[in-house]
């Protein structure tokens, strides 16, 4: 006798086998266990979501099982630390941690290294020295792990702090104990954490990747007040404050558009992942695929804000759709729609299409908070004012109204670097084809520069007379950092760059595998007389992830641009419509 899901299979040809999460295949945690899951559902924090709530497909015990995993901490050890992009939220089973919250530990305590420009005579000194051997390092930098430990469970390595009554007594902490939970804006938004947490005594936390955590906010009240209670409370407000149109705001006025703010998330998180798989797809069907925030020709109703990710601006043309720029981060679209109908225009309509390119969180303001609490500001000349007759909106809500005037070379040549996802980079290595002469003078300036070892390869996607070297672009939304165990993957603070620390990298490879342009390469470190470094303890060659760090402790900056005889180099900020714009001398 087949069971009743079995007998739907073969009336209606439904594969109920099919409806689970492909995620689930690879599990958050492979050390899960039936009694780990037993144990979790009867801890007062998840014994309080109402299971009936979930669908049998994603219930609440396989989300447990397959998006959580228990993660063992020692004393000093440090879970998560400032400026590292989220992909989980930790929940404290067991022992207390701290929050730093001022000053702040410095990058070295982190696990960062400290970048320190070379003087003249050391820059002049590097181009005498060859190395003979690929990927030299120092044999004695390796004898040790600097600032790593191994987990107690898992053999995940962990920054440690060696002193940690000294960072208390520096610092101000804030004390985390059972049943606290943290890290989830970061995780839900993929944004920088804004503080570093590192356990006090050893300490058992139950880490719940992005995605379960969605799941949660998703089917249980409770879960969605709090996380939502929370992103009112911390993160919302400074990120209004931080745009344009509600800088002006502060006090009741801020929290009233806060209030009002609806939060909405399109695409997948791991976008590069699919990225990778639809190399090669057709644009158009691509296009097509892009779930739509706005549609062009509908009526809008609110201003439109992205806090994370890039959406693709298009206009419909003939069967397909033309791009005409994108939005990032901190970038609205719909304030002009909405003023127009405001000043009593008729059938005033969105003239775009907003699609999300990967996953893409947006802020939506309604029009009457809009209305009431923009408007007037703009009227009065107080925000922005005006200027012959037009609301000054940004620079890119002016090239949004003035695409027709596009040539037709400069409108594809935008919807290129939209739809290889080139908008990402902030220091892409864009080359002029038309005057590169192949002479290498670039790769080998890069080579001197790091000890004989180039860091980008002059191959990469072209368009026209364009090639895009492939070499870092330290993006926007670098999904490199996310999931470096260690954070030695990180951003620089003082320039900006995505850089790695040679020192706390583990050789585990995640960053290379998540990088969506194959930007960072897996090496195996050698000696001064080209024999492997080998780990101590394995006794197994040392790997170490390697990419283009922008020449950060050179003078000149980056020694591929500097080196480039014919001015056929240059890096660029791929969100700035202007980069583009390269006229012949």
């Amino acid at each position: 006798m087949c069971d009743f899901y079995t007998m739907k299979e073969w009336m209606f040809g439904y594969n109920y086998t099919q409806s689970r999460p492909q995620r689930w295949d690879q599990p958050f945690g492979s050390e899960m266990t039936d009694a780990d899951v037993e144990r979790l559902l009867k801890i007062p924090e998840i014994q309080a979501i109402e299971a009936d709530k979930f669908p049998s497909r994603i219930s609440l015990a396989g989300i447990l099982r397959n998006d959580a995993r228990v993660m063992r901490y020692k004393a000093g050890d440090i879970v998560i630390r400032e400026g590292d992009y989220g992909n989980s939220a930790f929940l404290v089973l067991n022992g207390s941690l701290r929050v730093v919250l001022a000053p702040g530990l410095p990058g070295e305590m982190l696990g960062r290294r400290k970048i320190q420009k070379k003087n003249i005579w050391q820059a002049l000194k590097q181009l005498w020295t060859q190395k003979i051997s690929p990927e030299f390092r120092d044999v004695q930098r390796y004898n040790h792990k600097s600032g790593l430990r191994e987990s107690s469970s898992t053999g995940v390595a962990h920054v440690f702090l060696q002193d940690v009554p000294a960072v208390l007594d520096s610092n101000k902490t804030a004390v985390l104990g059972e049943g606290a939970l943290f890290g989830e804006l970061a995780a839900l938004g993929r944004t920088p954490r804004t503080s570093t947490v590192f356990a006090e005594t050893d300490s058992e936390l139950l880490e719940i990747r992005w995605q379960g955590l969605r799941e949660f906010r998703k089917y249980d009240q409770g879960w969605r007040r709090l996380i939502d209670k929370r992103y009112r409370q911390n993160a919302l407000k400074a990120h209004l404050r931080a745009t344009s149109i509600f800088s002006h705001l502060d006090g009741d006025d801020l929290q009233e558009v806060a209030d009002n703010t609806l939060f909405e998330t399109y695409g997948t998180f791991d976008w590069h992942l699919s990225y990778k798989k639809l190399q090669g797809q057709d644009r158009i069907e691509g296009v097509k695929d892009e779930p739509e925030i706005v549609r062009q020709g509908e009526y809008p109703d609110g201003v439109l804000m992205v806090r994370a990710g890039f959406a693709r601006v298009s206009v419909k043309k003939g069967n397909g759709r033309q791009t005409i720029t994108y939005l990032g981060a901190g970038e609205f679209y719909g304030a002009d729609e909405i003023y127009r109908a405001w000043k009593g225009e008729a059938d005033v309509n969105l003239k775009v299409t907003i699609s999300a390119l990967g996953y893409v969180e947006v802020l939506r303001v309604p029009t009457k908070t809009i209305e009431k609490h923009l408007f007037a500001y703009w009227e009065s000349g107080r925000l922005g004012g005006t200027r012959d007759g037009k609301l000054q909106l940004g620079d890119r809500s002016r090239r949004i109204q003035d695409f027709f005037g596009q040539t037709f070379a400069e409108g594809a040549l935008q919807e290129w670097a939209v739809q290889e996802r080139f908008v990402n980079g902030t220091q892409a290595m864009l080359i002029n084809l038309d005057r590169c002469v192949r002479c290498d003078d670039c790769v080998r300036a890069c080579a001197a520069t790091h000890d004989g070892n180039p860091r980008f390869i002059r191959h990469g996607k072209t368009f026209q007379n364009y090639m895009v070297a492939n070499a870092c672009m330290h993006c926007a939304d670098p999904v490199c950092m996310i999931g470096c165990p260690t954070g030695a993957i990180h951003r620089s603070m003082s320039g900006g760059m995505v850089i790695i620390n040679d020192d706390t990298c583990i050789g585990c490879e995640t960053c290379a595998n998540s990088c969506p342009y194959s930007n960072i390469r897996m090496v195996s470190i050698r000696d001064e007389s080209g024999q492997h470094i080998l780990d101590p303890q394995n006794h197994k060659p040392i790997v170490k992830a390697t990419k283009c760090d922008l020449c950060a402790d050179q003078i000149t900056g980056p020694a591929c641009a500097y080196a480039c005889p014919h001015d056929a180099l240059k890096r660029v900020d791929f969100r700035d419509g202007t980069w583009g714009g390269d006229k012949e001398k």
